[in-house]
């Protein structure tokens, strides 16, 4: 008689990413309204295991405990998970804490995003420039600002109205635009100081 084992969806292998990945983000199983699988040993005994992916790493967070508990008790190196490894998905985040380190001794130009969750405007360019830090990922680094959690850096640069995206190479502020702008004219001011 051959000993059935059921299994989550999360240990089966689903992998769904639960939130955009950034540098150094975690891809989480998908542990949703999936029913469990169910294998019996004599149909997983005779195959091969998988191939082990090297480099990757089990994040636990946000699983259920049900979803934790069938990956814990499973081989660490048969598990699935995706985790990025220097890509760029999109703009990161600076506040006033980091905004020196980050933008200001930075050694590449870098675009900074001034904005607020509840403005729309700021929404609507957000897809914009997570696009524009893609396009030049290793030529200019591209940084959002909420002025909602970092009013200093917004009120020493004199940021009146959001969205407003800065351009700063060897610590200067060299341009502004402001107000939501087509991605082209956001391209033709990156342009301008890329080999300035």
């Amino acid at each position: 008689m051959a000993a059935v084992l059921e299994v989550g969806a999360a240990a089966a292998g689903v992998m769904a990413c639960s939130r955009p990945l950034q540098q150094g983000g975690v891809c989480n199983s998908v542990n949703a309204t999936m029913s469990p699988l169910r294998i019996s040993h004599s149909q997983v005994s005779g195959r091969t295991a998988l191939p082990v992916c090297r480099g990757l790493r089990v994040s636990l967070s946000g699983r259920s405990s049900r979803s934790a508990a069938v990956a814990r008790s499973a081989p660490a190196s048969r598990g699935i998970v995706c985790e990025t490894q220097e890509t760029v998905t999109g703009a990161g985040a600076v506040s006033d804490a980091t905004f020196k380190k980050l933008v200001l001794d930075s050694d590449v130009p870098v675009l900074v995003d001034f904005w607020a969750p509840w403005c729309g405007p700021c929404r609507m360019i957000a897809p914009i420039i997570d696009e524009l830090a893609r396009k030049y990922a290793g030529k200019i680094r591209c940084l959002k600002l909420n002025t909602d959690e970092s009013p200093y850096v917004a009120t020493e640069y004199g940021i009146r109205s959001i969205p407003t995206v800065m351009i700063f190479k060897n610590g200067e502020k060299l341009d502004t635009v402001i107000g939501a702008v087509p991605k082209s004219t956001l391209e033709a001011t990156i342009e301008k100081y890329l080999d300035w």
